[in-house]
């Protein structure tokens, strides 16, 4: 346990961050500290039961508790109310390196960080980030976050789910879909239509407890990927809250959904950069190990050429993806370059290439490459599409090029 507090203390000493990508070069030693912790970790921790975690289907409850200790729940969160104080740089590596040794360990982390907690750091009163956050800071509570509905998926503004005010409570109905955490949250943000003449303007977020009278989940899926962490439907049926219980303004939840997940792809980009960089790994250790026509396969330029194509793509990831978060610490725009990491870490993430190094061992479960390709399948759909990344990609270079 000393250790793990050791290491907390370790990543605080990353406050402040980068704010430019020459100051990036200019502190090595306080990033690296901050990677090679998580790193070290993830080695230790993750990357020997990350397989099995995935075939049983198990909540990794141990290690986030671990992680919140070290801070990595909450690491934007003010240390006055319990995380770890820190900027979007910090988590942004540290989410590569924990979905590096597990990706579904990777997507809790993610979904208490920006999804869950970043909506209330930003938009809540001081009582709700007390009473909202600060439980969920050290790994004992995670949250989840409740947007998708299974009639609207991208389309976030066509929310059916309905809330209305009755006396001093607010009354939720519908159903919201793929909520990821949502069997092993402690609480959710919920986005409902308060007026739906208003249609996305008229969509308000909600803070709910769990479990809660009028609450229930679904099923719990069973997924191609991500299989350790915990996904199915909120149905709320007549779900009463105190009116106290609104975050932010009446009207406001599209904007808090939408900024909200402007940060998020960020986290998924490393996410998936995390994945990559783990695919790449198992291919060049295999490659050197693995013995054909009298030598090593990676003496073979066919081999070759993919574990080049592979380093290509995770190191362009990488920058796109350290650019983004700096840019957000700046508070400057990064509409567009938040895009291009999320849809250029799936893409490398999703790259057969280990697979067919790895030849018919990259088919089976004794290898991770397998488990590494359908985790990685995942971060072209959720928090955005793939062609959703796209399309803002391409309406902000089209604006950049405005007369």
């Amino acid at each position: 346990m000393a250790a793990l507090f050791k290491a907390r203390k370790a990543l605080r000493l990353c406050i402040g961050g980068c704010r430019s990508l020459t100051q990036l070069a200019e502190l090595p030693d306080t990033h690296q500290l901050l990677r090679q912790t998580c790193r070290d970790y993830a080695d230790r921790e993750l990357t020997p039961i990350a397989g099995k975690l995935d075939k049983d289907h198990v909540f990794p409850a141990k290690q986030i508790q671990e992680l919140g200790q070290m801070g990595v729940m909450a690491m934007e969160v003010p240390e006055e109310l319990g995380g770890a104080g820190m900027d979007y740089l910090a988590y942004s590596l540290a989410m590569e390196e924990i979905s590096r040794g597990c990706a579904s360990t990777g997507v809790v982390v993610s979904v208490n960080n920006s999804l869950y907690i970043g909506p209330i750091l930003k938009f809540g009163s001081e009582q709700q980030k007390k009473d909202w956050i600060t439980p969920f800071t050290t790994g004992e509570k995670v949250g989840c976050f409740a947007l998708s509905e299974p009639g609207n998926g991208s389309d976030a503004g066509a929310a059916s789910t309905t809330a209305r005010q009755d006396g001093d409570e607010w009354v939720l109905n519908g159903t919201k879909a793929w909520i990821t955490n949502s069997w092993d949250a402690a609480a959710t943000v919920v986005f409902a239509t308060t007026d739906k003449k208003l249609k996305h303007k008229g969509i308000s977020a909600f803070l709910i407890p769990m479990p809660h009278p009028g609450l229930s989940l679904g099923k719990r899926e069973d997924k191609l990927g991500i299989r350790a962490s915990s996904t199915a439907n909120i149905i709320l049926e007549d779900c009463r809250v105190p009116l106290d219980n609104m975050l932010g303004p009446r009207g406001a939840g599209f904007k808090i959904a939408m900024q909200t997940l402007d940060s998020g792809r960020i986290g998924i980009a490393a996410q998936a950069l995390g994945i990559a960089q783990a695919s790449l790994d198992c291919a060049a250790d295999y490659a050197q190990k693995r013995n054909a026509f009298g030598a090593p396969i990676g003496k073979l330029q066919a081999v070759q050429f993919k574990l080049a194509d592979m380093a290509l793509a995770v190191e362009s990831a990488r920058l796109l993806t350290w650019k983004a978060a700096i840019l957000r610490d700046s508070h400057k725009p990064f509409i567009k370059v938040r895009s291009l990491p999320r849809a250029a870490s799936s893409r490398s993430a999703l790259s057969p290439q280990a697979i067919q190094i790895l030849g018919g061992m990259g088919y089976v479960t004794d290898m991770p490459a397998e488990r590494h390709y359908r985790d990685a399948r995942i971060t072209e759909i959720y928090e955005g599409t793939s062609e959703i990344q796209r399309l803002v990609i391409a309406g902000q270079v089209l604006k950049e090029y405005q007369l």
